[in-house]
């Protein structure tokens, strides 16, 4: 299984609280997790920054790099350098313009950022790929138990992708967003390809649908609920639409022939 290795950094930090209930008064240790301000630079110039878990970060570079519409294509990408001082350094081959012109998401606090360009204009052909109902039980039931941080923090979004009947890549944030852009970013490494079906904790937003789209991922599908706009991006695109994704019961809200009973 294509997994990210483990980090040594650290990714929780544990608490004393004070539990008050009207019978009285406890203390108990809860597990935070932990959030990190990187910047992202293409070719030495700096072209935003985010707060993120601090793992996976060469996937969140490359997918974030993707979401502004710098890099486009797995090939363009030379290097990739994770500054210990909080920055992710891309080098890439692609010509240096004038910063894109950016639409504010609905991503909490603003941190939700796609450019112009990705929302308009045709979408290419997406990769052809077909999963069946045990693959999509065994997918969420992975993605969910993959790591403690969830159960631990009860503060992080989760995101895989299933390909070649496995979990290929998994990867969680403090942000949905960050989640997706570290799977579009291993995409983007080389370390899965688009022709595969993404699960994500997070809600079915705009910019969620419209990122897997662009690179070209057929089958897309929340534990939540999708927005208008998602739906709508989703059928230009001709993409399945999955919310409310439980082992037994999908909501599809558009593409449903993908899915094998």
């Amino acid at each position: 299984m294509n997994m990210p290795q483990p980090m040594s950094t650290r990714l929780t930090l544990c608490q004393s609280t004070t539990v008050m209930t009207p019978e009285g008064v406890s203390e108990q240790e809860e597990h935070l997790a932990i959030e990190t301000p990187y910047s992202i630079a293409l070719n030495d110039e700096t072209i935003g920054s985010s707060m993120v878990l601090p793992i996976g970060l060469e996937e969140f570079g490359a997918g974030f790099l993707f979401g502004q519409g710098y890099i486009k294509r797995p090939e363009e990408i030379k290097e990739i350098l994770v500054c210990p001082e909080g920055r992710i350094a891309v080098y890439a081959d692609v010509e240096m313009t004038a910063p894109k012109e950016v639409i504010i998401t609905s991503g909490c606090g603003g941190t939700g950022k796609i450019s112009r360009e990705m929302l308009e204009g045709a979408f290419e052909p997406l990769q052809e790929y077909t999963i069946s109902f045990p693959e999509i039980g065994a997918f969420i039931r992975q993605s969910l138990q993959h790591s403690p941080l969830g159960p631990q923090t009860h503060c992080v979004h989760g995101c895989g992708l299933w390909q070649d009947g496995k979990l290929q890549v998994f990867f969680e944030d403090v942000g949905r967003h960050n989640a997706v852009d570290k799977v579009l970013g291993a995409i983007l490494l080389g370390r899965a390809t688009p022709k595969a079906a993404i699960y994500t904790t997070g809600r079915l937003t705009s910019d969620m649908v419209l990122k897997c789209a662009r690179i070209g991922i057929p089958i897309i599908m929340s534990r939540t609920a999708p927005s208008s706009l998602g739906l709508a991006i989703a059928r230009r695109a001709g993409a399945t639409l999955i919310a409310y994704a439980r082992p037994d019961r999908l909501n599809v809200f558009n593409a449903p022939e993908r899915i094998r009973r």
